[in-house]
Order: C-alpha cells, then sequence, then structure tokens
C-alpha cells in the first residue's frame, strides 16, 4: 500500500479517541495458518494492512483475526467459512470458493477480494455481484476518511 494512505491510516487508528477501530497486528502465522484453512492467498495489500492494524476500521471495517472491539469477533476465517456454507448451492459459491471475505455491508452482504485481487460485493437476494474496486488499496483510498 501506498506509504501516504499508510500513514494516514496510522495517524487515524493510533488516536487515543480511536483505540477501539484498530486491533492487534496479525503475526506471519496466523496469516500462513489462515490461507492454508481457506486455500488462498491473501493478496499484498491486505497482507500489509492487517499486519499493521489487525481488523481494523478505514471507512469500513476490515477483518483480520484480532479485531478492534467495535468491529467484533469474527475474523476472516469465519466470515469466509460461513458465506462458503450459506451460499454453496447459489452461483456465489465459486467466487467464495476462491476468494476470502474481509467484510460485510449493512445487509450482510459479503466483500469479497477475489483471486485477480478485486474487491468485489456480493448481493444475497439477487445474486448480482458488483465491482467495488480494482483492488484493496482502491478500496481503502476511495473509503477511508479521518474525522
Amino acid at each position: 500500500m501506498k506509504k501516504a494512505l499508510m500513514e494516514r491510516l496510522k495517524a487515524f487508528l493510533h488516536r487515543e479517541d480511536n483505540s477501539t477501530l484498530a486491533g492487534s497486528p496479525a503475526s506471519q502465522q496466523e496469516v500462513a495458518h489462515a490461507q492454508q484453512q481457506l486455500g488462498v492467498t491473501f493478496h499484498e495489500d491486505y497482507v500489509h494492512f492487517i499486519r499493521t492494524f489487525g481488523g481494523a476500521y478505514a471507512g469500513l471495517a476490515v477483518y483480520a483475526f484480532s479485531n478492534g472491539s467495535s468491529l467484533g469477533n469474527e475474523t476472516v476465517v469465519d466470515l469466509t467459512l460461513g458465506y462458503r456454507e450459506q451460499f454453496k448451492e447459489l452461483p456465489l459459491a465459486e467466487v467464495l470458493r476462491t476468494g476470502y471475505v474481509i467484510s460485510m455491508d449493512g445487509s450482510g452482504n459479503p466483500i469479497i477480494i477475489n483471486q485477480s485481487g478485486q474487491v468485489i460485493f456480493c448481493d444475497h437476494d439477487t445474486g448480482e455481484i458488483k465491482l467495488l474496486a480494482d483492488s484493496f488499496e482502491a478500496l481503502i483510498e476511495e473509503h477511508f476518511y479521518e474525522w
């Protein structure tokens, strides 16, 4: 991820009044174990983010292993396996099998990084798959605003 974006995120997430928005940085072992469990390779920008902030808020909740307390306890593994089970009979199943869920929208729809590194949204009611960003970094750049 771009240095300037990471510096903005650090300044925001490390403020005392935002202490509930960032978790504990992910370890290399956690990353490797999760990738093995899910049968995927996490994309470099996502790994950089979670190795720096853990699960954290960056304009949207980004789940990892140890999340900020305001995000909840679900991990990227929990979310991905849960959605894989829930949608195993739908066209979304292939996207979920080869990608991983990093977030959800307000309606409980998964936000996924696919095997190409694109961030996509899957509407569980209609089955629609929509491109949100060409990369994780682009997603964060588009959604992150300091307050």
